[in-house]
């Protein structure tokens, strides 16, 4: 299962190692569970750093729902920059240590994650459908700050 891990992270990292630093830092706070059957807790720190290129590579740790830790990496399309708003698709991974078995689809503790992000100024939020077993959809948010210029 590490090796699966190692792997995704791998192939997350390949578009990022031969650039400069990250772009952009964001601060997950929090989420909330729409529809949900399931008690999750709903505060949820967490550190993601993003490369913005064509796609935008983002990986980052985090506390998840079910109270553990927890990395994603992921990739965005974006689709609408306007001023201080921007809106982006985005696909990508989730490890969850003991957790992602929990949902329908995984390859272990390895889940799959996408969704559509909005940016406006340095407030984040992210909107990811679910199964509809333990809940409809999953919304996050948070601060995100650029680092460059």
């Amino acid at each position: 299962m590490h090796k699966i891990l190692a792997l995704i992270m791998a192939i997350a990292a390949m578009p990022m190692a031969a650039t400069a630093g990250p772009d952009r830092v964001s601060v997950l706070l929090g989420s909330r569970h729409f529809g949900a059957t399931t008690a999750f807790q709903e505060i949820n720190p967490g550190v993601f750093l993003t490369w913005e290129r064509k796609l935008d590579w983002t990986v980052g740790v985090f506390r998840n729902s079910y109270g553990r830790g927890a990395i994603a990496g992921t990739a965005a399309l974006p689709l609408i920059e306007e001023g201080k708003f921007s809106l982006d698709a985005f696909l990508g991974a989730a490890y969850y240590p003991k957790d992602g078995r929990n949902f329908a689809v995984h390859i272990g503790d390895i889940v799959p994650i996408g969704g559509l992000q909005a940016r406006y100024g340095n407030m984040f939020m992210q909107v990811i459908p679910q199964d509809g077993r333990d809940a409809s959809a999953v919304v996050s948010f948070g601060l995100t700050f650029g680092l460059g210029d």
